[in-house]
């Protein structure tokens, strides 16, 4: 956990990012480490957990980190937490709450309103376009015989 906050101060004193720091560990030694870089990439999808977990994964060649922790400096959010469970480690440390996240400015409570709401009354409308070739791919997974399963 000394290394998750490490990074997260490390990234705000250096400018490169926000208040956050992950870090994968297996056997006991971290084998990635993340920071937020969400504005020095320009990619909003570069959260610490999430930048630590693709580091893990190809480090051990692998989509999934089933005998690895997670060390994080704050309460994943939503977009982590998706991440980090689809992952499936043995489980998560954090630090810091998700409250403490959002007194600093970063409040992720209205993801979660917003995945209760329906898809038309979103902030972002999710509109399902029904088109007869759909369920195409499907169909192909459900029928291949040599699928890698995750």
């Amino acid at each position: 956990m000394a290394r998750a906050l490490a990074l997260s101060l490390e990234n705000v004193r250096s400018g490169r990012g926000g208040p956050f720091g992950a870090v994968v560990v297996k056997d006991g030694e971290i084998i990635a480490e993340g920071m937020n870089c969400v504005t020095t990439t320009n990619d909003p999808t570069a959260h610490a957990e999430m930048v630590a977990i693709r580091a893990a994964c190809r480090k051990l060649q692998s989509f999934a980190l089933p005998d690895c922790e997670i060390y994080s400096s704050c309460e994943p959010c939503p977009m982590c937490l998706g991440a980090i469970y689809w992952a499936r480690p043995a489980r998560v440390y954090f630090a810091n709450s998700a409250a403490d996240a959002a007194q600093a400015g970063f409040d992720d409570a209205y993801i979660y309103q917003e995945l209760r709401a329906p898809h038309a009354e979103r902030k972002i409308p999710m509109i399902q376009l029904r088109h007869q070739d759909a369920p195409a791919a499907f169909r192909a997974w459900r029928e291949k015989s040599d699928k890698i399963r995750y």
